[in-house]
């Protein structure tokens, strides 16, 4: 098994535990590894996010500027400034380091999506030699809508309006082709937040563009661990992801070591349950058939 989103350092400012932000020694990236050893995974897919790394600054531009009210956009640049703290290159250089020292790892990155700046990103990324790219959609303009200081924005917009901005936005890159996986597919629904009515139509969108662009969808223990207490994305969901033959990849968006292929058991079972008896991995953008 391969744990597919997996990054090196946490949110928020340095805490005084593991390495500074933005250093990579040896050693905290083979801890990673040897967790996931641990619990049955075999490789670990690192995936840092773009938006932390200095060298996205121009291709994202001043996206909290799209903003829809003046608290919304502080909270916004201000949480930017505060983990936008590493450099790609030198992240880049550390997992081709570990790939070379022969350790079970692939590179990756997590691509924030804005449909104005997704082309200056690709050009700004076609230079690596990455194996993954996964997608995700941390924001609505400039409204990060997983972000614990941001809820309040569900009850200003609605929470039915909120779902059909998100599901917009991630059918949009579902249909794209930037990427490779589409990553917590539903994190709209962190907090508990639930439309009034069954959103399977948003959901239909979705699958419907991942199928037209080939792009594979992560199944995420992350959610287990927020308010919401459920897998991203939610059992219906991923039926209809299953149905439509929608490869999927599996996930623990860990950010320390010990979460490394967390709950990859039951992610396996709601997998199968789901209809599937494969995951995959990538390699060089290529996706690569396990058995469940």
């Amino acid at each position: 098994m391969t744990d597919s989103h997996v990054h090196l350092h946490p949110h928020g400012p340095y805490s005084g535990s593991g390495p500074q932000l933005g250093e990579y020694p040896p050693a905290h990236l083979e801890a990673y590894v040897e967790h996931a050893a641990s619990v049955g995974v075999a490789e670990v897919a690192f995936t840092e996010h773009l938006y932390r790394c200095v060298e996205s600054a121009e291709a994202l531009g001043e996206f909290w500027e799209t903003a829809p009210t003046p608290e919304l956009r502080d909270q916004c640049r201000d949480f930017v400034a505060e983990d936008r703290t590493l450099s790609l290159d030198h992240y880049v250089d550390a997992v081709l380091a570990a790939k070379d020292r022969g350790l079970p790892v692939t590179l990756g990155l997590e691509v924030d999506f804005f449909p104005e700046t997704i082309e200056a990103v690709l050009r700004l990324l076609e230079p690596y030699p990455w194996d993954v790219l996964i997608g995700s959609v941390h924001w609505i303009g400039g409204w990060s809508v997983d972000h614990d200081d941001a809820t309040f924005e569900f009850d200003r917009r609605g929470v039915d309006q909120s779902y059909r901005d998100y599901f917009a936005l991630e059918a949009e890159l579902a249909g794209s082709g930037a990427v490779d996986v589409l990553a917590h597919c539903d994190v709209v629904k962190k907090f508990g937040h639930r439309p009034t009515s069954d959103p399977v139509e948003l959901y239909e969108r979705v699958v419907k563009e991942a199928v037209a662009s080939g792009t594979a969808v992560e199944v995420s223990s992350a959610g287990l661990y927020k308010p919401v207490g459920e897998i991203y994305p939610a059992p219906d969901f991923l039926g209809m992801f299953a149905a439509a033959g929608v490869p999927i990849t599996l996930a623990s968006d860990a950010h320390f070591p010990h979460e490394a292929g967390r709950d990859f058991g039951q992610l396996r079972q709601v997998a199968r349950d789901a209809g599937y008896t494969h995951h995959v991995r990538f390699e060089a953008r290529r996706a690569h058939s396990l058995a469940l």
